[in-house]
């Protein structure tokens, strides 16, 4: 009987274990890592250095987030006019524009653009293959 129950108490300490630690995962993902444009800003804005702010970069891309770009927008002189957000919807034929409401809880469309030839081709260019 004493096995069973030191079994029965390792199992459930693993389960407990593993439980705390998926959630602290989950936790982490959720309230530390920007959902939207303007958290993405207020991330790079309010972040101690440059290290820290590419921490949010996709791993493979760091390259496209410069120094001199943290630099400006850390900066307190420099504020934003405006921080929008946006997704391209790509067809074979055309590229449509999105620009919804960034830092809500759910995506509101405020416009739907069809982009010109140059501009969706600008877009292929630095779109991830």
């Amino acid at each position: 009987m004493t096995t069973i129950n030191r079994n029965l108490k390792g199992w459930m300490s693993f389960a407990v274990l593993s439980v705390v630690i998926v959630g602290v995962a989950i936790y982490y993902t959720f309230f530390f890592t920007p959902k939207d444009s303007l958290e993405l800003y207020q991330t790079i804005s309010f972040s101690d250095d440059f290290d820290e702010a590419q921490k949010v970069m996709l791993k493979g891309y760091e390259s496209n987030f410069k120094k001199e770009d943290f630099d400006f927008i850390s900066d307190l002189k420099n504020s934003p006019n405006r921080i929008s957000q946006f997704s391209l919807f790509e067809y074979n034929q055309k590229t449509y524009l999105v620009l919804t409401t960034p830092g809500t809880k759910r995506l509101k469309v405020l416009a739907v653009e069809e982009l010109p030839k140059e501009i969706e081709q600008y877009f292929l260019e630095v779109t991830p293959k």
